[in-house]
């Protein structure tokens, strides 16, 4: 089969197409064989630092980058309960960890999966897996209905799920972006809009009971002050936060916590359902073929994307 195998950490030009072993799987895996591919920071993060590459997956190159797919279940283990060969899933494999993703077929967990609802593409269903788990396992626990949250980077992978989930939730949801994307984070349930390039987002909130916030430093530093005492902060970046950050939380009795996202079919089954019933809808800005994943790189560090990018075999 062909995969797209990261030769060593380090520019886009090691992104090296090859023919590899089909991978055998194991009694509780399937075999799928991919339809899509969704393309996160992660990846160009873990595929341009070795480090990087060591803390997620545990090992160094030569590697099979990628953890979200779509696809057909082509084989089953023996011990495999919920999925037969022909079903549509969909799921982030494995994460933290080695999900060998780029690749023409994966071996995936059950556990990780869930069906693709019928009305759902494979693009679509790709892109909804990791920023979307990831949005999901941070407000499931620290948004009620009612609530005031503040989610930076609406437009982007994770924050365009974060509002649809947290405004499906009940909250009232405040998000950041510039102020061309505005139209888009409104139309996804925004009931506020920050164009954080021209206005100060702490100079005009107050009483927020949660923040997601998706860079750290200052604009976390920011968020905290802007959080009611008793309220919380979930950061995603990195789970090392200054002095200063801490100091002013403690001060204003604020929670400031770090999540990494987990494979999980539960969330993957939830997602799921609010595909069915429309409560989150991704947003694919571009899509590439499998020869051009080192573009999908290239486009995701630009900066520049509204929702997700989608590879396509």
């Amino acid at each position: 089969m062909k995969a797209i195998v990261l030769e060593k950490a380090g520019g886009i030009e090691n992104l090296v197409m090859k023919e590899v072993a089909q991978p055998i799987i194991k009694d509780e895996e399937v075999l799928v064989k991919v339809k899509a591919i969704s393309v996160n920071p992660v990846d160009y993060k873990v595929r341009g630092n070795e480090d990087v590459l060591g803390m997620i997956c545990g090992r160094n190159s030569p590697i099979v980058l990628g953890w979200d797919i779509a696809g057909t279940v082509v084989a089953v283990g023996d011990k495999v309960t919920k999925f037969n060969i022909g079903d549509n899933v969909f799921g982030m494999i494995n994460f933290p960890g080695t999900g060998s993703a780029y690749a023409e077929y994966v071996a995936a967990s059950e556990a990780h999966l869930a069906k693709i609802p019928s009305s759902t593409s494979f693009e679509e269903a790709a892109a909804t897996t990791l920023a979307a788990l990831t949005a999901l396992q941070v407000l499931k626990n620290n948004v009620n209905p009612g609530d005031r949250v503040l989610i930076h980077a609406g437009s982007g992978g994770v924050g365009h799920f974060a509002i649809q989930i947290a405004k499906s939730m009940g909250a009232h949801v405040i998000t950041t972006s510039s102020a061309k994307n505005k139209d888009f984070v409104v139309s996804i349930g925004a009931d506020e809009h920050i164009d954080y390039r021209t206005e100060a987002f702490q100079d005009v909130l107050s009483n927020i009971d949660f923040v997601f916030d998706m860079f750290n430093g200052e604009t976390l530093y920011n968020s905290v002050k802007v959080v009611k005492s008793g309220g919380a902060i979930v950061s995603i970046p990195t789970p090392e936060f200054s002095e200063e950050i801490l100091a002013l939380a403690k001060e204003r009795d604020v929670k400031v916590l770090f999540h990494m996202v987990q494979s999980d079919g539960e969330d993957m089954n939830t997602l799921k359902d609010m595909l069915e019933s429309g409560a989150v809808k991704p947003q694919i800005s571009k899509s590439f073929p499998f020869d051009q994943m080192a573009k999908a790189h290239e486009q995701l560090e630009s900066g520049r994307t509204v929702g997700k990018v989608i590879v396509k075999l």
